[in-house]
């Protein structure tokens, strides 16, 4: 039975870094363009050309192992990894392997249960990226694509400490979200900027000895993540209560036929014969590049939810959301700014439209925040309407839909040429709850009998009558008023 295994999981987190240029070359890191026109000589490794390191990448590793508490190495070597492929020109990949220039570190993440588990991080180093195989556009042939050959990486290796493909997942979006925080990586799944490789295995539940572990090679999307080792953990489980045994193998999953497969035996570090690269010189970090780097850090993920809980009288749930990436967190607070107001008061109501109506249009749209056609100035003119009670909440709903629609540049806009200001005129509407008591006279009564609850669906009445433009909560007391007068 599978409660008598547990599982081991660590991941291999490939970050892109957001520089304009290759870590050893000029050459442009674009996403795109066409194959073979971004690859100088430096990354095809015509003879006699020499790489030569991009302060930008040491800068950004830095400011990343600063993030995750580790230890900056103030003296790490590029080393040569040796494997052959057809998109390795060198025919070695310039990677980091015994002086990385990140060590230790941890990202603390929420566990299914609502559990905060701190999980540790081994290393962090940098290195080339390789360049692309191409098999579908070629009909029994494969063409190589060295665009992204000598683009700068940083390999992110956690410790085998999550137990769960769910804690694995939570663990992929925190790390997602703090290099976007940071600003050295766009994230972008889809384009390969972030790709996650996991090692798995299963053990006897209780026992201390690692399982045989297998690695699942660049999942693309959190979902896959996550699929990918539940139908690993299955598959290794089955194969052990079976008799057989686990193969140390790379393997890619499929996710059309939502399952892992084989695609060839796990090398082992002394398989890629790695010896410090002669052409490039140990890189020395000294204090003040350190804390230059620290001056660079913007308010990390954990602080902002921290600060939002206090600043803006949220609870963790709702700040836990808005800080999820860095677009949507100032979003919120350019929409809170817009919105006249105390923050912890203006708060509630902009996560809520920000969470519920914008988050509903742009996941129908196929938008990001970034891409809203509603700005957050216009939703914090819109809310500001709905708080001075110019218009009501449902009201605020279809001006919101104008807004989306590029129907008006602001809230007033919309509100002025749709006639949607909220009636405050008193006789106008006693007038529609005299008329509404009138007309329904077997709800009248019930609500004598004691059904208080029906006053909800004279309110209705009202709010129909007056085409939604009274305002709710004064039609509600106007009713009851009436009505216990009676």
């Amino acid at each position: 039975m599978a409660t008598q295994w547990e599982t081991v999981i660590g991941l291999e987190v490939h970050i892109q870094l957001a520089t304009r240029s290759k870590i050893f070359s000029s050459a442009p890191t674009a996403y795109g363009a066409e194959p073979n026109t971004q690859a100088s000589a430096v990354d095809v490794a015509l003879p006699g050309v020499l790489p030569v390191i991009n302060a930008n990448v040491i800068r950004m590793a830095t400011m990343f192992g600063l993030a995750i508490d580790a230890d900056i190495a103030p003296k790490s070597v590029f080393a040569r990894k040796h494997y052959f492929y057809p998109d390795l020109p060198k025919g070695y990949q310039i990677s980091q392997f015994e002086l990385p220039i990140v060590a230790g570190g941890h990202l603390d993440i929420v566990t299914a249960d609502g559990v905060e588990k701190r999980v540790g991080i081994t290393r962090a180093h940098l290195e080339e990226d390789a360049g692309k195989s191409l098999h579908e556009a070629f009909d029994r042939e494969t063409g190589i694509d060295l665009n992204r050959a000598g683009t700068p990486l940083v390999e992110c290796v956690s410790e085998p400490e999550m137990t769960s493909a769910a804690e694995a997942v939570a663990y992929a979006r925190k790390l997602h979200a703090l290099v976007q925080y940071l600003g050295i990586c766009d994230g972008n799944m889809q384009e390969g900027s972030f790709r996650v490789d996991a090692n798995v295995s299963v053990r006897p539940r209780g026992q201390a000895e690692f399982g045989t572990r297998t690695e699942t090679k660049n999942v693309n999307s959190f979902r896959f993540l996550e699929k990918a080792i539940e139908f690993e953990v299955e598959r290794q489980i089955d194969v052990l209560e079976s008799g057989g045994t686990i193969v140390q193998e790379t393997r890619l999953y499929d996710p059309d036929a939502d399952e892992t497969r084989s695609m060839r035996s796990k090398e082992e570090a002394h398989d890629y014969r790695y010896f410090p690269d002669p052409d490039l010189l140990p890189v020395a970090i000294d204090q003040a590049f350190i804390d230059a780097a620290r001056a660079d850090l913007p308010e990390l993920p954990d602080a902002k939810r921290a600060r939002f809980e206090d600043e803006y009288a949220l609870s963790a749930q709702d700040a836990a959301s808005l800080t999820v990436s860095r677009a949507t967190a100032d979003y919120f607070e350019a929409t809170v700014a817009a919105c006249p107001g105390d923050a912890r008061s203006v708060g509630k109501p902009a996560v809520n439209w920000i969470t519920g109506e914008l988050s509903g249009a742009l996941n129908r749209e196929g938008l990001s925040i970034a891409q809203s056609p509603v700005s957050a100035a216009q939703l914090g003119g819109l809310i500001a309407r709905i708080n001075d009670n110019t218009i009501s909440g449902k009201i605020g709903k279809d001006v919101f839909e104008a807004l989306f629609a590029g129907e008006g540049d602001s809230a007033d806009a919309v509100i002025e040429a749709r006639g949607l200001k909220q009636i405050t005129d008193t006789g106008a509407i006693e007038a529609f709850v005299d008329d509404v008591i009138a007309s329904n006279p077997d709800q009248v009564a019930q609500y004598k009998e004691g059904k208080t609850k029906i006053v909800g669906f004279l309110v209705g009445q009202v709010m129909k009558a007056s085409k939604g433009k009274a305002n709710p909560k004064d039609v509600n007391q106007r009713l009851v008023a009436k009505l216990d007068a009676l």
